[in-house]
């Protein structure tokens, strides 16, 4: 299949209505209150992969341990957690979602503060608390590259991906704002710790050296997949779990751990949910480190608790962004900042992408 790259403004923002619109359907789960039931939590889920794995790993075992059934919605939505506490009309007690949308609904007052009458802070590693939430998993975006494409001289860093003449080859990139600004900014020169405050007139000028060898523009994980799979594209920034997918299946690709893009997945509680004490016992036990261990295997993901490494085999816990040899390699990413000017980057960088 053929993803074109050729887009138009009506398109991209035709795309973006009918995303928010259907992000805020009602589901079969819809309740005016959730807790009709105290043996029943509902979960806000992405679905696929990501709830088989919770499955096995968070649901199933919570189930065993208190007696209280897991019933899951999908997908994942920031505009449907803001609606849902706006109207009261719950669909969810519990959500994981990424940390710059997590910002903006504690901004946004969208979320419980944490219980620790009922989490064990203790258990909790200190650097995984933030913003009445909690660290669950980490995810990467990773410069991806086909090894038969780049055998030997293989591409490491964003300026190698900008680099056409030392590394030619189709390339796709993610069609997101915030990822794609922070590509360029590296690909220009800005130490990786050095992103913020970001400046997006010089990010935008390097994005459009490279736009023109820009084949795709990639949307969904498994688009991106089917690209590099099928040598449709020779190099393109990459979800590390894609990543581990592919390489499971056999594919002839590799990443590279240099300023990769790690993005924390935050849980917590929604603001007015009936069922807050289940879901803060749910927390609990995600935060384990066997669970974590368990939930990150299966998805590809690095376990905010490190101490889940202890229980994952050395060769799958080096294809994981926390892993102790990669995380000193990465970007470092403010989620802060990112969520107080999502609507600022997005903005331009779809202007930009019309153009």
């Amino acid at each position: 299949m053929n993803f074109s790259n050729k887009l138009s403004r009506r398109a991209v923002l035709q795309s973006m209505a009918v995303t928010a619109a259907g992000a805020l359907l009602p589901t079969a789960a819809s309740r005016q209150a959730l807790g009709q039931s105290s043996k029943l939590l509902y979960v806000n889920t992405w679905g696929g992969t990501w709830t088989e794995t919770e499955q096995r790993a968070f649901f199933a075992p919570y189930t065993e341990r208190t007696g209280v059934e897991v019933r899951t919605v999908s997908p994942v939505s920031f505009a449907a957690l803001k609606a849902q506490v706006e109207s009261g009309r719950y669909e969810w007690d519990v959500t994981a979602i990424n940390e710059p949308a997590w910002v903006r609904a504690y901004s946004d007052k969208l979320v419980e503060p944490l219980d620790w009458s009922i989490i064990d802070r203790a258990s909790v590693p200190e650097d995984a608390i933030t913003h009445d939430g909690v660290a669950v998993c980490v995810l990467s975006t990773n410069l991806c590259y086909r090894t038969d494409k780049f055998p030997e001289n293989a591409p490491q860093t964003w300026a190698d991906f900008w680099d056409v003449e030392r590394f030619p080859g189709n390339r796709g990139m993610y069609q997101d704002g915030r990822t794609s600004i922070r590509q360029a900014l590296l690909a220009d020169g800005v130490p990786v710790d050095q992103l913020y405050p970001m400046d997006i007139d010089r990010a935008l000028a390097k994005l459009s050296e490279l736009k023109p060898h820009v084949k795709v523009w990639w949307r969904q994980a498994a688009q991106s997949q089917q690209l590099i799979r099928d040598g449709e594209v020779d190099l393109m920034p990459i979800w590390n779990s894609g990543a581990t997918n592919l390489k499971r299946q056999g594919a002839p690709i590799e990443i590279s751990w240099h300023q990769a893009m790690p993005v924390r997945t935050i849980l917590g509680v929604v603001r007015g949910a009936s069922n807050r004490e289940n879901a803060f016992r749910y927390i609990q036990l995600c935060l384990e480190a066997d669970r974590q261990a368990e939930f990150t295997q299966g998805v590809g993901y690095g376990p905010a608790n490190v101490e889940a490494f202890d229980h994952i085999p050395a060769e799958a816990a080096r294809g994981m962004p926390t892993h102790p040899d990669n995380a000193p390699l990465a970007a470092v990413i403010d989620p802060v900042w990112e969520a107080e000017h999502s609507d600022e980057i997005e903005e331009r960088f779809l202007e930009w992408l019309v153009k």
